[in-house]
């Protein structure tokens, strides 16, 4: 099965009659079985082949997760092509047109409400022959061809040449490219990763041995689709084990799809969810939102269980060790009148989250262990396919990002690849059949990241002595002093953005005297603190308290702090820039997987950064710091 074609033909057999895919059409959810969906597939596969689609072929497939995304995509990959899996949060114009133009895709599969977004550049893709509709039409252009057509004209193909379509979707050989994924754009021009069909089905099988999945598990996948987190540990992970996938219902805009997640959990019930922290924080913030919403006693008595949580739970694997065990029954009480009506809100079968995409930080994770959802926090890129490692129910360590998968070498090195003793930091360094080909018509690219077969991931890292793998962040973030001395940001975001009163932050030092810092408050809870202590937030007062209350929240991290042992002092910012707008996907400040674009923040802020560097910028309610958090609270 070292194909994904011979893969899910395996499994299509081998769970024939269970779900697979289940989708909500109006008001009913609607389930499909392995054998439908495979027979789908097929049919789409030879409709393709009977439009002119040919072995190597790029196809471009833009869509919300539905079942009509699997069927394409593995369509695609039965008619030999290679499918290139772009984000529904691509904004329509240059971003999509690179990738399309780039990849030299010759057909789309586009969904209706992602359709839009081609108009503009439709006349521009030299390279395109066919548009395929996922949604009807009012009219079809002569290019235009709807979904259930190509469907339709599979199915007359697969009636007369089944020998010459069974010796299509057999010929295709494990090192044939399955897909060009494009990186999220941190940089200038986006990088297309080629992953092998080896890759997706040697990463499934490195995937399993770090985590089960029953064939009675279903999972919501509330991730994109195109995300390769989503794509390997949920679709093909799904696929080997027999599982089912459900899909979040559409809505008629992405504000309105996001909307039906929370309903869409209640309704599927899922037995596990794949996670980024952008969600998790949101999932918290309403879980949080309810509680207090039904007054201060409750708020009062969910605060102090998730200190007795804490408390006992401890890192996970040293839960209710020493005499902590005393604290066991004070946690199951807390446990069965608390926390087990906050995990009815995710239907009730929801037994853990696996987090990926971006780091986690630890708070969270304690979070979610404490409610008794655990968040497992993994750790991959897509160049990997992408999972490296997970922790899990048996063996997980809050903080680390889990046990290194079987069927893979890791090794940690410093700059000159050298190789570093457990425990010592230095770039993530892998070896597998997961890792990818090369990137796509850029060979000095390629390069740089494969050497020798290893895949230098640009990621900082360490293993301890139990094997568990600790991310520290990306080496082109870190902060670099004027002596040379080098540290990674990301703990120290991570750390600040826990505060309720903090948004998100971007910590900058390079080469400089000092570290300083950009953060965008949280305007609703800093109005509440300002309020439950008697000041209006307007006033003028108010708002050099708001600025002072941000400031004692960074203070925390000091010598004399609640956390001063934390981190390094030196790395601790003594000027603190406040932002009225935070990073977002629209303003190209945030990239398709919630990671900062570190480079277009210091673009934009460039001014301000130099203003920190200035003696004002220490004193917190300078100008500038006032004149932002008036637009904020206006």
């Amino acid at each position: 099965m070292e194909t994904i074609n011979r893969f899910f033909e395996h499994y299509a057999e081998k769970y024939a009659g269970n779900p697979m895919m289940k989708e909500k059409i109006g008001t009913n959810w609607q389930t499909s079985t392995y054998s439908e969906i495979r027979e789908k597939v097929q049919e789409f596969a030879a409709g393709l082949i009977s439009l002119g689609l040919k072995k190597g072929d790029r196809v471009s497939l833009i869509s919300e997760g539905r079942n009509a995304w699997a069927i394409a995509e593995l369509g695609i990959l039965y008619a030999g092509a290679i499918n290139v899996p772009l984000s529904v949060k691509l904004m329509e114009g240059t971003d999509l047109k690179f990738r399309i133009s780039h990849s030299g895709s010759k057909m789309i599969i586009v969904s209706g409400s992602q359709s839009r977004k081609l108009e503009s550049v439709k006349d521009e893709l030299d390279t395109v022959e066919k548009f395929i509709y996922l949604d009807p039409l009012a009219s079809y252009g002569p290019k235009d061809i709807f979904f259930d057509a190509v469907l339709k004209e599979g199915k007359k193909f697969l009636e007369t040449k089944r020998k010459e379509f069974d010796k299509i979707w057999q010929s295709v050989q494990k090192d044939d490219v399955a897909n060009i994924c494009y990186t999220s754009g941190t940089t200038a021009d986006p990088k297309g990763i080629m992953l092998s069909h080896r890759n997706y089905t040697a990463n499934v099988e490195q995937g399993l041995t770090l985590m089960n999945i029953p064939t009675y598990f279903c999972s919501l996948l509330i991730l994109p689709w195109d995300h390769s987190f989503a794509h390997t540990a949920g679709v093909y992970a799904i696929i080997a084990s027999g599982a089912s996938m459900a899909s979040v219902q559409i809505g008629s805009n992405p504000m309105e799809t996001l909307k039906n997640i929370p309903l869409n959990i209640k309704e599927v019930k899922p037995h596990f969810l794949l996670s980024v922290p952008a969600l998790a924080k949101n999932f918290r913030k309403n879980i949080e939102k309810g509680i207090r919403d039904k007054g201060a006693v409750l708020n009062a008595v969910f605060k102090h269980a998730l200190k007795v949580a804490y408390a006992y739970n401890q890192l996970g694997y040293d839960k209710g060790k020493g005499w902590r065990f005393i604290l066991k029954p004070y946690y199951r009480l807390f446990d069965k009148i608390l926390f087990s009506k906050v995990r009815e809100g995710f239907g009730g079968n929801l037994e853990f989250f696996v987090g990926g995409g971006a780091l986690l930080d630890i708070e969270l994770q304690r979070f979610f262990y404490a409610i008794g959802i655990p968040m497992y926090q993994g750790y991959g890129l897509s160049e990997a396919a992408p999972i490296i490692s997970s922790n899990a129910a048996h063996k997980h360590k809050l903080g680390s990002s889990g046990a290194i998968a079987k069927f893979l070498e890791i090794k940690i090195c410093d700059d000159d690849g050298l190789i570093l003793p457990q425990g010592e930091k230095g770039e993530i360094v892998v070896k597998g059949e997961n890792v990818m080909l090369g990137y796509w018509k850029n060979e000095s690219a390629t390069k740089e990241a494969l050497k020798d077969g290893w895949l230098h991931t640009g990621d900082m890292g360490y293993l301890d002595k139990d094997g568990f793998l600790y991310v520290l962040g990306r080496f082109k973030s870190l902060l670099i002093s004027d002596d040379g001395e080098k540290y990674s940001p990301e703990g120290i975001e991570e750390a600040f953005e826990s505060s309720r009163l903090i948004e998100q932050v971007m910590l900058y030092n390079n080469q400089k005297p000092y570290t300083v810092v950009l953060v965008y408050p949280s305007r609703e809870n800093l109005r509440r603190a300002l309020k439950d202590q008697g000041i209006d937030p307007l006033s003028e007062e108010g708002k050099r308290d708001a600025l002072k209350f941000i400031e004692a929240e960074i203070n925390e991290y000091r010598t004399q702090g609640k956390y001063g042992d934390m981190f390094p002092q030196r790395w601790l910012p003594p000027a603190i820039g406040i932002l009225s707008e935070g990073f977002t996907e629209e303003n190209r400040m945030m990239n398709s997987t919630m990671k900062m674009v570190r480079p277009k923040i210091m673009e934009v802020y460039a001014k301000l950064m130099d203003f920190l560097y200035t003696p004002e910028a220490k004193i917190i309610d300078n100008n500038k710091n006032m004149e932002s958090i008036t637009k904020l609270f206006s």
